[in-house]
């Protein structure tokens, strides 16, 4: 319990929940180790894994009230406020006064937009804290909502006043600058405030170019588009901006470098296409610009202004009645447009009145939650909140049995099959066999090694009558050295001697499986390109003997959680999802710890389109140690 509470003050979350884990197991009618992981959860942002661990801690602890907290928060998070606000309630019937409480009391008052209840609990937690700024703060988004701006600004006022360096009453009153007055000057000047106390977040740069261009310098919002792209090189927005003021300045080339970005990276984002084809006419890329409009058209099929432009493309690539058909076509949409009494003008994102889609498409996008009063538990710090990286949402991959894996602190050994264990006990192989998901790349010295090994077993299979195992031990040493085809031949020699040798079905499986993930994207052999039907039909049939062998070794096997697991992983590969949940569950059923069976049954959910349980399954799958649940469920929930 002490080491996890180490962890968890460090930040290290992953970690200290392994830890909670342990008492948990150990001792499971305690209810601290369930109230310490949901903290752990809340920072990872799992608040349904937080609400439901919360939960138990006061079932087990009625009076422990920071769970009565960090329940609430984490139901508010979920959007569910007026469960939020009871539990809220009831902590302050324990501690009458506590700040944190009142605060994401009054919040949740003001989300369900009970205003009279979060301006009653505001003008509480200010009396008893009269220097809080981040009270003002809610109180002043309170004030907004019921648009007294002056008293808004007046709380603004004071939280600086109190707090010189709160960052985000520098940014809620550039807001108010901006929308309500079009002051972009004063705004400028709160602005570079907030830049210097956060100089290193995109979106403050973003915010700040766009008041620059307002005001008509445009070399310094090139220059903090420039910065925020150097914080964060993926910002679709910045890289938008930047493309846009590329454009302004007929720097076409580098606004089209900044365009094909944005769509790499957020291809559903129309604007950029629309300005991509803009560009692409400007350069006479005639052929370029025609696919970005008729994505433009597919988003919006009427309107105008798309039409024009590829009736102009087909002008210059000499297709005239296309041309005339499509001018005729603008016109038409233009008049319904323009007729139109609910719709006299196009709009943009904030309802103003345009006139031309090409202002629409062309306006600087801004960042809109830069200003964001927390609860007190979302830690806004980087440093363990794995759910921020970047990665690649796939499945967890194949559990390998393999000479060698990658340890860590989450998952420091590996899986146990009875199988393998047996095998290493006879100490016939010239390396331990291991079970894992996690299978390092191995260097030239250990290449090296295996090479010789494959030597040895060639010398000792010609000078021996050949047992089963001999042939294992050199697949595994092709396996390593990814040498499927061969390593598939000796396991072939290796069953035709032993033909109920259980592990050497996983192996075959396990060879064959990545055997075929490697023709997925290999080039065509000597160079002779296949057709698809005889490329789709070796597919299949390499699966289903993979899919065979994984049955031989069910059958010899049952109850080897790993062997269902792998199943799976090979249906959800060729995209047989309802198959691939039933071999899921029956891997769970067997082995509850399996943290990434658990994450594939969630990511399938999620495919199928059921976030609810998709959810739960991932926050089973980051409490055993998955870290990318928790980045998948900040992307469904965000």
């Amino acid at each position: 319990m002490r080491v996890g509470q180490n962890a968890l003050y460090f930040e290290d979350y992953m970690l200290s929940i392994q830890y909670f884990n342990r008492v948990i197991m150990a001792k499971p009618y305690l209810a601290q180790p369930y109230f310490f992981r949901a903290i752990a959860k809340l920072n990872l942002e799992d608040y349904v894994g937080a609400e439901a661990d919360a939960s138990t801690a006061i079932d087990l602890n009625p009076f422990l009230t920071d769970a009565w907290e960090v329940r609430g928060v984490a139901r508010q998070n979920l959007g569910h406020n007026k469960e939020a606000i009871e539990d809220y309630t009831h902590a302050l019937e324990l501690i009458p006064r506590n700040r944190q409480l009142l605060f994401n009391k009054a919040l949740a008052q003001f989300d369900i937009e009970d205003f009279v209840g979060a301006d009653s609990t505001f003008t509480a937690l200010l009396s008893y804290y009269p220097g809080y700024d981040n009270g003002y703060l809610g109180r002043a988004q309170l004030n907004l909502a019921r648009e007294d701006t002056a008293a808004a600004v007046a709380d603004i006022d004071r939280a600086i006043e109190i707090n010189p360096q709160a960052v985000n009453a520098y940014i809620m009153r550039a807001d108010i600058a901006i929308h309500r007055d079009d002051d972009f000057e004063s705004a400028l000047a709160d602005m570079d405030k907030a830049v210097k106390l956060q100089p290193r977040m995109p979106g403050l740069y973003i915010n700040r170019a766009y008041l620059r261009y307002n005001l008509q310098d445009y070399f310094g919002a090139m220059a903090d588009f420039d910065y925020a792209i150097e914080l964060d090189p993926y910002n679709f927005r910045a890289l938008f901006n930047r493309g846009i003021l590329h454009m302004e300045a007929r720097s076409y080339d580098r606004a089209l470098e900044d365009f094909n970005q944005v769509i790499s990276h957020n291809p559903s984002f129309i604007p950029a296409h629309y300005n991509r084809a803009v560009v692409n006419m400007a350069k006479g890329l005639w052929n370029d610009a025609l696919g970005d409009i008729e994505q433009v058209m597919r988003d919006d099929p009427d309107l105008p202004e798309p039409y024009y432009m590829r009736s102009e493309v087909y002008t210059h690539l000499g297709k005239p009645a296309q041309a005339h058909a499509d001018f005729e076509k603008a016109r038409r949409l233009a008049r319904v447009v323009s007729d139109s009494p609910e719709h006299p003008d196009l709009l943009t994102e904030d309802n103003t009145p345009e006139v031309e889609t090409s202002r629409r498409f062309a306006a600087l996008v801004t960042v809109d939650d830069n200003a964001e009063i927390q609860e007190e538990y979302n830690n806004t710090a980087i440093r363990g909140r794995v759910q921020d990286r970047n990665l690649r949402v796939e499945p967890e991959p194949w559990l390998e049995v393999a000479y060698y894996y990658t340890p860590s602190e989450l998952q420091n050994s590996t899986y146990y099959i009875k199988e393998v264990d047996d095998v290493n006990a006879t100490r016939s192989l010239r390396n331990t066999l291991r079970v894992t998901s996690g299978v390092p790349s191995i260097d030239e010295e250990t290449s090296a090694a295996h090479f010789r090994s494959i030597d040895y077993y060639n010398s000792y299979i010609a000078g021996h009558a050949p047992r089963a195992i001999d042939y294992i031990g050199r697949a595994m040493d092709f396996m390593t050295l990814r040498d499927y085809a061969s390593a598939i031949r000796d396991i072939d020699r290796a069953l035709a001697l032993t033909p109920d040798f259980a592990l050497a079905y996983y192996l075959r499986a396990q060879a064959g499986y990545h055997a075929w993930q490697a023709s997925q994207t290999a080039p065509a052999d000597n160079g002779v390109e296949m057709d698809a039907a005889t490329r789709n039909s070796l597919s299949r049939k390499a699966i289903d003997d993979i899919l065979a062998d994984l049955a031989h070794l069910i059958e010899l096997s049952p109850r080897m959680a790993e062997a269902w697991y792998n199943k799976a992983v090979v249906h959800i590969a060729v995209e047989d999802y309802t198959s691939a949940l039933a071999a899921l569950n029956k891997a769970i059923e067997l082995k509850p710890e399996m943290g990434e069976a658990w994450y594939n049954r969630g990511f399938i959910y999620l495919h199928l389109g059921n976030e609810r349980l998709g959810i739960a399954d991932l926050s089973r799958a980051g409490q055993l140690g998955i870290i990318p649940a928790y980045n998948l469920i900040k992307r469904i929930t965000k």
